[in-house]
């Protein structure tokens, strides 16, 4: 009998040496003429479980993590494949407690399927979401998508559905569809793993969003550092178009929509939306400035569906199980789920998905397991680089667009990155500045000299010179980029910076609060 083993191929897993690991369990089953089918698999988003080892069983799959190549025989020694324990087994791998408690809409294939076969994602529910979406008027689409209340899931948080209309009712010859898949923020990595784990969706949701505007190209403008993505999506690209999910004609309809990928150009300014139509048409990543909007002079000044990775593959869930079903889950105005990722001092990092209304504290505790140092979380920064420090008292915060802007914060992209008690603010408040200055693509004046200037007096305050003089300057020019900037990325550069300095005054040395702790 064969025995069907899977071993992830997402570049955590590889980065663990998940290759070494498939490699060794090829070579031991075939030494001990142990018939096996080896499924390369994505991650199922349990970082320190990689590389995660499963085997199916008629109970399920059943996991062993995590495993290097030197344990590989001891796996065989103890019978791994016909149920024998190991020290590292951890039973079914849906009942682990990390993956039990989640709500997986998007990412319910993520770990369980072959990524870049077409065979496995029809057979685990791809594609309906585009069937339905053939026999419907453009217009209806439109419509479903607005009806579930999904937003931009990219930072945005603009309603996807009224940026579709948009595009629908500009009349041109040519439209497009642009993916931002330039996942550039510190402590993100679902878009990647989307791209990786399930590429499929992806383009499922970008086929369906061309037949709701009436598109027929489409560009996924993907991360550079991203290679395995890249490679995965051009696999599946390939094979959607030789079974008629793309191309001309998609499934007999008569429609089409022909989709490719373009490599980005490595600057994180690129991850604004007009700053990657300027990359994806050749020229140097610079933002625009706006009106036009892209929606109706976009790309090849054209009008243009821009939306992130995650906002489009939610789109086939929302075509095949409809509307309701989706907006079902969340709260407030933040509807459906979100594929929210754990990162930095933290004892379990990974992709967490849930509706919207889980807390900080639930992700940074029942799924995180606290720090990985063993002290107290003083802070998270959520949402990337440009995200707000957030300190202990708005743990209980819940993940809702309007609740978090409501703290001065922002859900961004759904990224934590989690700081202890050892942190010090004042040089993360430098680092956001540094970030910006750096990064900036130099076209505003108060982005790119404030954040230089940010800097300087940043330097000034952590040396102690006239501290009360250059705090007031600090807030000045934070005044100043946030209302000045031609972009978010020179917007939103003062919010880690301002909060850092209203919630942790004491690392700026502010003598009242350190006489209160004293």
């Amino acid at each position: 009998m064969t025995v069907t083993i899977f071993v992830p191929r997402d570049s955590t897993a590889l980065a663990l040496g998940a290759n070494e690991t498939a490699a060794a369990i090829e070579r031991e089953a075939k030494a001990r003429g142990i018939d096996i089918k080896l499924v390369r698999n994505g991650s199922r988003g349990m970082f320190w479980l990689e590389p995660l080892v499963e085997v199916a069983t008629d109970a399920g799959r059943i996991g062993f993590g995590p495993i290097e190549e030197h344990e590989v025989a001891g796996l065989f020694d103890a019978g791994f494949t016909t149920g024998g324990s190991h020290p590292k087994a951890l039973g079914l791998t849906e009942e682990i407690p990390y993956l039990k408690k989640q709500e997986r809409l998007q990412f319910v294939r993520v770990g369980i399927t072959d990524p870049v076969s077409l065979e496995d994602y029809l057979a685990h529910d791809g594609y309906v979401g585009l069937k339905k979406a053939i026999a419907m008027e453009p217009a209806a689409i439109v419509q479903e998508v607005t009806d579930s209340g999904l937003r931009g899931r990219g930072g945005a948080a603009f309603p996807t559905g009224i940026k579709w209309k948009t595009v629908l009712g500009a009349e041109a010859a040519q439209k497009y569809i642009a993916c931002n898949a330039d996942e550039g923020d510190s402590g993100t990595f679902s878009d990647r793993m989307v791209m990786e784990d399930d590429p499929f969706m992806l383009i499922e949701g970008m086929t369906i969003a061309g037949l709701a505007v009436k598109a027929t190209e489409g560009y996924i403008y993907v991360r550079s550092e991203y290679p395995h993505s890249i490679a995965n999506l051009n696999e599946a690209i390939v094979a959607a178009n030789a079974a008629g999910y793309l191309g001309e004609n998609i499934l007999g309809s008569g429609r089409t929509f022909n989709l490719q990928v373009r490599k980005a150009a490595g600057a994180y300014v690129c991850g604004e939306e007009t700053a990657m139509l300027e990359s994806i048409e050749g020229k140097r990543g610079m933002v625009r400035a706006k009106p036009p909007l892209p929606a109706l002079q976009g790309l090849f000044g054209q009008p243009t569906v821009i939306n992130n990775v995650i906002s489009l593959s939610a789109v086939p869930l929302i075509l095949s199980r409809g509307a309701e079903f989706y907006k079902n889950y969340g709260m407030g105005r933040s509807r459906g789920t979100l594929p929210m990722q754990l990162a930095g001092n933290l004892k379990y990092g990974g992709l967490v998905e849930k509706a919207f209304g889980v807390t900080l504290r639930e992700l940074l505790y029942d799924f995180g397991g606290g720090s990985e140092s063993g002290r107290p979380i003083r802070a998270v920064q959520v949402g990337g680089p440009l995200g707000a420090y957030m300190p202990e008292s708005l743990f209980d915060t819940p993940f809702d667009y309007e609740a978090f802007a409501a703290v001065a914060s922002t859900v961004g992209h759904g990224g934590l990155v989690a700081f202890d008690d050892t942190v010090d603010m004042a040089k993360q408040a430098r680092y956001a500045m540094h970030f910006c200055a750096e990064e900036s693509c130099g076209k505003c004046t108060p982005c790119r000299i404030g954040s230089t200037r940010g800097v300087e007096v940043m330097d000034k305050i952590i040396a102690n010179q006239n501290r009360p003089q250059q705090i007031h300057l600090l807030r000045d020019l934070c005044d100043v980029m946030v209302t000045g900037s031609l972009c978010a990325m020179g917007n939103m550069t003062p919010f880690p910076v301002l909060s850092a300095l209203n919630h942790f005054p004491e690392d700026f040395g502010d003598q009242k609060t350190l006489a209160n702790a004293a």
